[in-house]
Formats: C-alpha cells, sequence, structure tokens
C-alpha cells in the first residue's frame, strides 16, 4: 500500500507511513488545492522535526505558527490552521494514547451492532470517533473513512456504507479516489461540477 495523492514523493510517502500525517493532511484540507493540503504535514516535520501528536501538541504554539508561516507556507490560514492541528494532536493525545491509527484500529468495546468483529472496529464505528475529532465535521469524516476503506487496508464492516457517497466504487468525488494525475483531474472535475451547481442552484 503507498498513497499517491500529492506528485511529492516524500509527502505520499510520509503520508504513507505515518498515520497522523494522513489525518493532519486532511484536517488542512479546506480552502486550498489537495495537494497543497495534503503536502502540510511533510513541511510540519522538515521546520519542527515534530512527526508524532505528543510532540506536535507540546511545542510552543508561536514556534508552531512560525513553522506554519514559513514559505511556501502550510495553509492560506496559518494562524487558525496552525492552532486546529495543534488542537487535533492534543485530542489524539488525551483520548488515543497519542496514536492516530487507534481510530480505526482498536477494536471496539460494549455491546450493539457498531461494535465491529471484536478486531476491527466497523465503518459506523470509525466514523463516529472521526466526528467526534476537533476540526473533523460529517462530510470530513466520511471522505477520510472512504479514504482509509479504499486505499489504507481499513476493512471494517459497512465502511462504504458509513462513508457514502464517498465510499462508492469507482467515484472520483474525493482525495479517497486519487491514485494518480489521471485521477486527481477527474476529482477536481468533480468539485468543480458541484461547486457550478450549488451556484447555479442559488
Amino acid at each position: 500500500m503507498a498513497l499517491h495523492i500529492t506528485g511529492d514523493t516524500a509527502a505520499d510517502a510520509l503520508l504513507t507511513e505515518n498515520p497522523l500525517a494522513l489525518l493532519v493532511g486532511m484536517l488542512l484540507d479546506q480552502q486550498i488545492p489537495m495537494e497543497t493540503a495534503f503536502t502540510g504535514p511533510l513541511k510540519i516535520e522538515q521546520r519542527t522535526g515534530a512527526t508524532d501528536a505528543a510532540a506536535i501538541a507540546g511545542m510552543a504554539p508561536e514556534e508552531f505558527l512560525e513553522a506554519f508561516r514559513q514559505t511556501p507556507a502550510v495553509h492560506r490560514f496559518p494562524g487558525s490552521m496552525a492552532t486546529r492541528v495543534q488542537t487535533l494532536c492534543q485530542a489524539i493525545v488525551d483520548d488515543w494514547d497519542g496514536d492516530a491509527a487507534a481510530l480505526w484500529t482498536r477494536p471496539s468495546t460494549g455491546s450493539g451492532p457498531s461494535t465491529g468483529s471484536g478486531t476491527q472496529p466497523s465503518g459506523a464505528e470509525v466514523l463516529k470517533r472521526l466526528k467526534a475529532l476537533p476540526g473533523f465535521g460529517e462530510q470530513k469524516a466520511k471522505i477520510f473513512l472512504a479514504l482509509l476503506g479504499k486505499q489504507y487496508g481499513f476493512t471494517g464492516e459497512g465502511w462504504r456504507e458509513a462513508s457514502a457517497p464517498y465510499g462508492e466504487d469507482g467515484s472520483y468525488r474525493s482525495v479517497a479516489d486519487i491514485v494518480s494525475p489521471e485521477s486527481l483531474a477527474k476529482v477536481r472535475e468533480h468539485k468543480k461540477a458541484m461547486k457550478a451547481a450549488a451556484k447555479a442552484a442559488k
């Protein structure tokens, strides 16, 4: 399994190997191009040396913000997004022992239909966990769940249904579907069409 989201070999390698980097990339994916968002984690690592949630959460906010502001900036809104990344990392430390992958690998506790197979949480359970994260609304959580299922080896029961419509096989709706420059172009076209439709509906 290797991700090919950004077209930058080093950035894609970090996303592939570091679950937190993938989560942070998804958090940054708003109001900037997708590839820029997902190269953000590599810029953060190069500028701060921090690759785990505890290290990022523990950095002085001014220092972390400075890393965001360096050219090329990690995000067009460095102030608010630097704070969001640190808040997200603190939540991973507090709720998941600093392990981002635990969001989709830690078995559910309790009973009922959302507990998955006992070894892996269900799609619905992971969606619930993602939506509880700071900065992750319904849509972002669904797209990330689709990305886990389509490209990151997550096989939790019902993940396609829980991430609908982004989990749909053969679609080009989001970052979950980007595996090459060609698929990136198709996702861009889809987003453009959706924006045009939303504008026309106003």
